[in-house]
C-alpha cells in the first residue's frame, strides 16, 4: 500500500524528470519532438543537439564583442615607383599583373602581422608565397622554399618585433624593397616585352638586392643565381602569362 501511495505522489522520479524536461523546453524553446537522452537516442549529445534543435548561444556582453578580432585588410591598386619621371608618358608605364599587385598587398599585411614598421624585401617574398598561384610562387614551393621556412628565417634574421608596437595600415617600403620593385620595372623595360610586370620580376628584383633580408633568406633556403636564371628563362618566353 505504501509503495502504491508513493507512486501517485507528484515528486516521484518520473514526475520530476517530466517536470525538468518541460522547464528545459520552456527555457530554450525546444520543439515538442525533442527526446531526452536514452541509449537509442545518441543525437542528443554535444554539438549535434544544438544543430538538431536550431539553438545558438552568443554572448551579449559588449566587452566580449569589443574584444573580437577585426579582419586585417589592405587595398592596393598599383605598386609605387621611386622614379616616375623616367617615363616620357603614362602610356609607356608598364602595368603590374594583378597577381603582383595582390602579392604586394599581402606583403604589407604580412609586415603588419609580424609587427614590422616597414615592408621589406622579406615581406615581398612572403607576399609572393601567400598569393600562391603565380609561376614564381610555384617555383619557390617546388624548390622547397615555403612560407613557413621564410617566416622562420626572417625572424632569425630580423628578430621578433615588440608585441605592443602597432604598425601603420600600409607599412612604407624599405629602401631595398623600393629598389627591388624599381629593378623589376627596369627589367621589363629593357627586355622589350610589352607584357605586364609579374611576380617573377618582383622575385628577381628581390634577389638583385644582395644585402637585403629577402636575398639573405632566399640564399639560406637554397636559392641561387642558377635558379634565378632558370626562373627568368621560364617567365620570359613568348606569350607568357603569369599563372
Amino acid at each position: 500500500m505504501a509503495a502504491q501511495s508513493l507512486a501517485n505522489l507528484p515528486w516521484t522520479t518520473q514526475a520530476i524528470r517530466h517536470s525538468n524536461l518541460q522547464k528545459t523546453q520552456s527555457k530554450y524553446h525546444l520543439p515538442h519532438s525533442f527526446k531526452p537522452y536514452t541509449s537509442k537516442n545518441l543525437l542528443w549529445l554535444g554539438a549535434t543537439t544544438i544543430h538538431k534543435t536550431n539553438l545558438s548561444f552568443q554572448s551579449t556582453n559588449p566587452r566580449h564583442q569589443s574584444l573580437a578580432r577585426r579582419p586585417i585588410s589592405a587595398t592596393v591598386s598599383s605598386l609605387p615607383t621611386a622614379n616616375p619621371e623616367r617615363f616620357a608618358s603614362a602610356e609607356k608605364v608598364p602595368k603590374w599583373s594583378w597577381r603582383a599587385i595582390k602579392a604586394f598587398a599581402l606583403a604589407q599585411l604580412e609586415a603588419r602581422k609580424l609587427k614590422y614598421a616597414n615592408t621589406g624585401t622579406e615581406s615581398l617574398l612572403m607576399g609572393v608565397l601567400i598569393e600562391g598561384t603565380s609561376l614564381a610562387a610555384k617555383y619557390l614551393w617546388t624548390n622547397g622554399i615555403t612560407l613557413f621556412k621564410v617566416r622562420e628565417e626572417t625572424i632569425k634574421l630580423l628578430g621578433k618585433a615588440d608585441m605592443y608596437f602597432f604598425p601603420p595600415e600600409q607599412p612604407p617600403l624599405t629602401e631595398s624593397a623600393q629598389r627591388a620593385l624599381d629593378w623589376a620595372v627596369e627589367h621589363k623595360l629593357k627586355s622589350g616585352d610589352s607584357g605586364e610586370i609579374t611576380t617573377s620580376d618582383m622575385l628577381l628584383g628581390i634577389w638583385s638586392e644582395v644585402d637585403s633580408p629577402g636575398h639573405k633568406v632566399l640564399a639560406a633556403l637554397g636559392f641561387n643565381d642558377e635558379k634565378a636564371a632558370e626562373l627568368e628563362s621560364l617567365s620570359s618566353g613568348p606569350g607568357f602569362v603569369d599563372g
